[in-house]
């Protein structure tokens, strides 16, 4: 039967159906050749049941306020500020990238939103200063991947309700910030040894009064990473409530105080966030069919069996979800991915004394890692999209920065702390 859904998954990808369309048909088609007596009223309610969750609150308003200040200054204020204080530094460029790219994705929690905020202003300055396209665009869409490791996480939100109830996902958001700095450090390191190597100019010393100025223009979108963090870990609101406070920042922040949209253009992003939201819920319910129909069948044990044996260790848990997760997100939607995976590997590492806070900072971590890795990570493509660049030239650079997170995901496996340091 395992056979037989993954085959109809794959026709119809192949058949360039979005991926929304087999997730749902497959199980369904599964449910009339396997199981006719059971009816497809019950595959209807498994729909409706993926998308009540109260935490689903939090995708809609984050893409609201992501798309607020996507639209707004808010990047080009970042971009500015981090560039002032290390932009005269060996790869102070490269730099800034990975900074801003690490702030916009505590901003937005979005990948994709980041390589367009912070990628197009960026990716000018870097070809400008004597940057590779190839490096420069390698750089922006793994930097970028950070989003989905420091809260607010779509990722995180998605992986908490696959992963059942007991999984905060404000203990999520706390947990995947040390994951998110390391890889922010690596790459600044990278970035800097690059530059050294390749004898990339330095960019003019800014002074301390443009410094000064620079920050007082920054702060507001600084404050908005420390008000979600800080509200989340000290208590005074949910996920769900930073979520509706993101909106309303946001707001205020480009609407009022920067005036840099007008209420004309609300309606347009409200659109966009729409679509965006309902591609995301509707995968959402068509996970949740599918992994009911796996469930059913039990292939979920029957994998695990395969896969892990009877009494596997924890470490051993960790690597196979690893290989499982980043193989998966090179190939198919990471939302998808940790939809169908979860339920199946989440038991299985519990029963091996695996954290499962732990375990959704190694599901992020692989699934940031394998939305840019080739043949179809879906950050390549968004990238080639946005900055029309062939799909070769947008993975020609991404080697160094791909084995550096692989090191980095084994570092994570072998010390848990890192994640749950801070809890």
């Amino acid at each position: 039967m395992l056979f037989t859904l993954m085959a109809i998954m794959v026709v119809l990808l192949l058949l360039n159906f979005p991926m929304m369309i087999p997730l749902i048909a497959a199980p369904v088609i599964i449910l009339l050749i396997f199981f006719p007596s059971l009816g497809p009223d019950i595959l209807m309610d498994q729909l409706l049941t993926g998308i009540e969750s109260p935490v689903l609150l939090c995708v809609p308003m984050f893409i609201f306020a992501a798309d607020i200040m996507t639209s707004g200054r808010t990047s080009n204020r970042l971009l500015d500020f981090i560039g002032a204080f290390v932009g005269h530094i060996r790869g102070g460029y490269a730099v800034t990238t990975a900074a801003a790219c690490t702030l916009f994705g505590a901003i937005s929690g979005s990948t994709q939103a980041t390589v367009v905020a912070i990628g197009r202003p960026m990716r000018e300055r870097l070809l400008k200063v004597g940057y590779k396209d190839s490096s420069a665009i390698a750089l922006i869409i793994n930097s970028s991947d950070v989003a989905l490791l420091v809260p607010p996480s779509i990722g995180m939100i998605i992986y908490a309700l696959a992963a059942g109830s007991g999984v905060s996902v404000g203990d999520l958001f706390i947990a995947g910030i040390i994951p998110g700095l390391i890889v922010f450090l690596s790459f600044a390191i990278y970035s800097y040894i690059y530059a050294r190597v390749k004898n990339i100019p330095l960019a003019d010393r800014v002074n301390w009064g443009d410094r000064v100025r620079f920050l007082g223009k920054a702060i507001l979108p600084l404050g908005f990473p420390v008000l979600i963090i800080g509200g989340i870990y000290t208590g005074a609101f949910t996920p769900v409530e930073a979520a509706g406070i993101s909106v309303l920042y946001a707001f205020i922040l480009e609407f009022v105080i920067y005036r840099s949209i007008h209420i004309k253009q609300l309606p347009k992003i409200a659109l966009s966030t729409g679509l965006v939201t309902s591609a995301v819920f509707v995968l959402v319910a068509g996970g949740q069919a599918f992994t009911w129909v796996l469930g059913y069948a039990r292939i979920p044990q029957q994998i695990t069996e395969a896969v892990l044996g009877n009494d596997p260790s924890a470490t051993y848990v960790l690597i196979m979800v690893s290989i499982f997760f980043f193989v998966g997100c090179m190939f198919v939607d990471p939302i998808v991915v940790i939809l169908i995976l979860t339920p199946i590997f989440a038991p299985a590492a519990a029963n091996a004394g695996v954290d499962l806070i732990h375990l959704g900072i190694i599901v992020t971590f692989q699934a940031a890692l394998g939305s840019a890795t080739p043949p179809f990570g879906v950050d390549i493509f968004t990238a080639s999209a946005v900055f029309n660049k062939s799909y070769l030239d947008v993975i020609r650079g991404t080697p160094p920065f791909i084995i550096m997170l692989l090191i980095i995901g084994a570092l994570l496996i072998a010390f848990p702390s890192l994640s749950l340091m801070l809890l």
